[in-house]
């Protein structure tokens, strides 16, 4: 099954080069160009096989979020030359990870059923469900890891450790209600339910900038609308587009990212299984099927648009 699980290329004028879990980094002075593989990653470990669609299924939603979201928040974008690549501005991110949350799941389901009833110094009410809705949207941050995995930290936390200026923070906070607002609306045309993300940024200029992806499956949970009353009255669970499939599937499987622990086998058909859930997203996000890019000579495709467009693209 072909996918694009990474890229090496040297380009003219690059001044460097980043790994993440998930996306290649090029840099170019006060520009960068990003490449979406289709590598995955859960619990902060990068999956042994790619998943084929997933970054161009990636890149492209969240080109459509970006574009959706530009009079709240100024971002990164310069152009997207190609399905699996964003060119944009070389941004000093913050080191902080903006997590909102309108419903209990996930991370914030398993420290709540596991006894506390505070989240990065959110206090939780007694007698919730997974997946209900939480009486209003809550702000839960995390430290922003170069290696290793990311960490859960408070607000007062944040402002005391001098992590982020006061000032700045309450500017974050104010982007990452917005846009949540702004993503729960567009959700809710095609369906869905905007259940949690996460949103990153940073500063270019002296001026704060939304970086990296939004409202992707890899940075966002999605229920569908129809059916979640009915489900949470029969303590059922939810019908869900996101990541947290693979996250269930690796935990059945004995796996949490932990010290011993083996990542069980990522067999064809698992491997298609993803790659199918992540192209449904795509369509019902969209309302389009997504149109398939053809994987030969994928990474001549890419680097050529990257070289054409780097220096000579605008916003």
């Amino acid at each position: 099954m072909e996918a694009i699980k990474e890229t090496n290329f040297s380009f003219a004028g690059q001044t460097g080069f980043y790994k993440g879990k998930v996306r290649d980094v090029y840099y170019f002075e006060d520009r960068l160009a990003i490449v979406a593989t289709d590598r995955i990653s859960a619990f902060d470990v990068v999956l042994p096989r790619a998943i084929p669609y997933k970054g161009q299924v990636l890149n492209q939603i969240a080109s459509i979020n970006l574009k959706a979201t530009s009079d709240i928040v100024p971002n990164w974008v310069i152009a997207t030359p190609d399905p699996n690549v964003t060119i944009g501005y070389n941004c000093e991110p913050f080191k902080v990870e903006m997590v909102i949350r309108g419903y209990l799941a996930g991370h914030a389901w398993r420290e709540y059923k596991a006894g506390k009833r505070s989240v990065c110094g959110v206090t939780l009410p007694e007698g919730l469900k997974e997946n209900d809705k939480l009486p209003e949207p809550i702000i839960t941050p995390t430290t922003k890891a170069d290696e290793g995995h990311d960490e859960d930290i408070s607000r007062e936390e944040i402002l005391a450790k001098g992590i982020v200026s006061e000032e700045d923070y309450l500017k974050l906070e104010g982007f990452t209600r917005s846009l949540f607002e702004r993503g729960t609306a567009l959700a809710k045309q095609r369906g869905l339910i905007l259940v949690d993300t996460k949103y990153e940024f940073g500063k270019y200029n002296g001026q704060v900038f939304l970086i990296d992806e939004i409202h992707t499956p890899d940075s966002s949970r999605y229920f569908y609308s129809e059916g979640y009353e009915e489900r949470q009255q029969q303590g059922q669970p939810q019908r869900q587009l996101s990541k947290e499939f693979v996250r269930q599937w690796l935990i059945e499987n004995g796996f949490q990212g932990k010290d011993g622990q083996r990542i069980p086998e990522m067999t064809d058909n698992v491997v298609q299984g993803i790659s199918e859930r992540y192209m449904e997203l795509y369509e019902a996000f969209t309302g389009q099927k997504l149109k398939k890019e053809d994987y030969k000579n994928v990474l001549q495709r890419i680097e050529q648009h990257v070289s054409d467009n780097i220096f000579t693209a605008k916003n």
